[in-house]
């Protein structure tokens, strides 16, 4: 992840699209990506099977996760990712479970600049500079903002009396059966 600490944003030039998230919100994203100037190629890195609409090939690649099940194809996968001149990656974090680990695998390794897009299609950078956006959006993802909080952090505060609660009643059960045996 390269330019966290600046603020600069490097060219529109080459851009990689992470499908992170549901094939709607790419679909959503992809027109506002081909409208930016000077944008030469847009490649795309997903899961899903088919293309998103509006994903024009002649100005783009494709590559697909599950083309690369092991560990030396991940590792080629990534070489080619990094010699491949990205300059940035638009990171799709919609809440859904889909490509938690690749996504992430991607942001830290490649030297990109990230953008990061939800599930409206709204966007921050991922730098230094907008700390409160991420910390609300970790917050939001965490369920520790709004209503919900309260019951999440209730919730985490019971967690170790119920372990508790539950390791001595599984103590004292087969304690039970040994005194009985």
């Amino acid at each position: 992840m390269r330019y966290f600490f600046r603020r600069r944003v490097p060219e529109f030039s080459r851009v990689i699209l992470i499908e992170s998230g549901s094939r709607r919100v790419a679909e959503r994203m992809l027109p506002l990506l081909y409208q930016r100037p000077g944008l030469e190629r847009l490649d795309l890195v997903t899961c899903f099977p088919g293309l998103p609409a509006g994903f024009d090939l002649e100005r783009g690649r494709v590559w697909r996760v599950t083309d690369y099940p092991d560990r030396p194809s991940r590792v080629r996968f990534l070489g080619e990712l990094a010699a491949a001149g990205h300059r940035i990656a638009v990171m799709l974090s919609t809440g859904e479970p889909i490509m938690t680990k690749w996504k992430w695998l991607l942001v830290m390794r490649l030297p990109v600049k990230v953008l990061v897009v939800n599930e409206n299609c709204d966007y921050f950078w991922l730098d230094y500079s907008n700390w409160r956006i991420m910390r609300h959006f970790a917050l939001v993802r965490l369920g520790l903002s709004g209503a919900g909080a309260v019951s999440t952090l209730g919730r985490l505060a019971a967690f170790p009396f119920l372990v508790g609660y539950l390791v001595f009643y599984t103590a004292m059960v087969h304690l039970r059966r040994r005194v009985r045996a």
